[in-house]
């Protein structure tokens, strides 16, 4: 594992890559290679801090499924039912008001990515945030979908998600240098992030919580998560089953760009489909999840099998990631049937 690993940073110039591996819901290996800062020369540590991206969105469903448990949320009761006042009230959703397809929206939806939303609003030309298809009706990547069920838990419920993260999931699984915003006792081992041509971008000292992506963590914490998840531990089976269950077929042939309408019947094959909160297939190692996570400087990606209760968690400081993650999940995994021509667009070398 430590000699294919800093070949292929090597041979692809990654700075840095921490590594997990979960074996039967334990962790059994953390590793870390190369730099968490290039320029002071400071090594990458399991124990650095370290931006998690949209694996933040994995950790919320959990979250919100124990509240799901709790009977504090149903997942096919309409958002409009917890809110004091109608959604395009708030300034946040005002430009919702002339669409009332707001009406429809369920967390399941919010969860599954199926809202018919954007990404993000900013994507749009005007920066307005709208419908692009009709709710329910097909899978499309959606941060605004997951931020905007944080918006419901929060102004419905009363609740405070960070704070909620942190006793439901951080303390909860021992992951000490993990949060939702910035800590400034993270400064001390943090990563930095390095685009294509390896140019640095400082980390993102996040101040405001976010569903869809505000999370730091490091390889250790988030691998405790993992294998906690494996182990069935804060949810009833029946809510972690839902979490895991097909809610939609995926037909699309990319996620990325998130709203592009070609298809790829490989899908079916290997029944590419959304859970809440991962994306689900069935390999030649049976039933699978994944969640990826990433941005300009950051790439990582979470794979479990369901069958072995076995997990591999790849970290990357840089978007060079991709280059290096297929030839680790097979050499650790052996052939797994991940569809990383659809997770990554264009799809790295396998």
């Amino acid at each position: 594992m430590d000699a294919a690993a800093l070949r292929l940073m090597k041979e692809t110039g990654l700075p840095g890559l921490a590594l997990a591996i979960i074996d039967n819901g334990r962790v059994s290996d953390v590793k870390a290679y190369g730099l968490r800062d290039v320029e002071q020369g400071a090594p990458l540590r399991t124990d650095t801090v370290m931006y998690g991206a949209s694996l933040t969105k994995a950790a919320f469903a959990y979250m919100v499924m124990q509240l799901v448990d709790e009977g504090r949320v149903d997942l096919d009761t309409p958002i409009e039912r917890y809110l004091p006042k109608p959604l395009p009230e708030y300034p946040k959703y005002a430009e919702l008001a002339s669409d009332a397809r707001w009406k429809r929206l369920t967390p399941r939806m919010l969860l599954s990515h199926t809202t018919g939303f954007p990404n993000f609003r900013f994507l749009n030309p005007d920066g307005k945030l709208d419908f692009k298809f009709e709710p329910g009706t097909r899978y499309a990547y959606s941060g605004e979908g997951i931020n905007l069920m944080q918006f419901v838990l929060e102004n419905g419920l009363g609740l405070k998600v960070g704070e909620e993260m942190q006793r439901r999931v951080f303390d909860r699984f021992d992951m000490k240098r993990t949060s939702m915003v910035w800590r400034d006792d993270f400064a001390a081992n943090v990563s930095q992030g390095y685009d294509e041509k390896g140019k640095l971008e400082p980390h993102d000292k996040r101040e405001n919580v976010r569903a869809a992506g505000s999370m730091d963590t490091t390889v250790e914490d988030y691998a405790k998560f993992l294998a906690g998840f494996m182990r069935g531990e804060g949810l009833s089976a029946t809510a972690r089953a839902e979490m895991l269950r097909p809610q939609i077929a995926i037909s699309s042939a990319h996620q990325f760009p998130t709203l592009l309408t070609e298809t790829d019947a490989r899908n079916e094959a290997i029944a590419l489909s959304a859970g809440l909160g991962v994306v689900l297939f069935n390999g030649r190692a049976g039933p699978a999840f994944f969640k990826g996570g990433h941005d300009e400087w950051t790439d990582n990606f979470a794979l479990c099998l369901e069958r072995e209760k076995r997990c591999v968690l790849l970290m990357a400081n840089s978007v060079k990631g991709p280059a290096v993650f297929p030839s680790l999940v097979k050499s650790l995994l052996g052939e797994t049937d991940v569809p990383w021509r659809w997770d990554y667009n264009p799809p790295p070398a396998e």
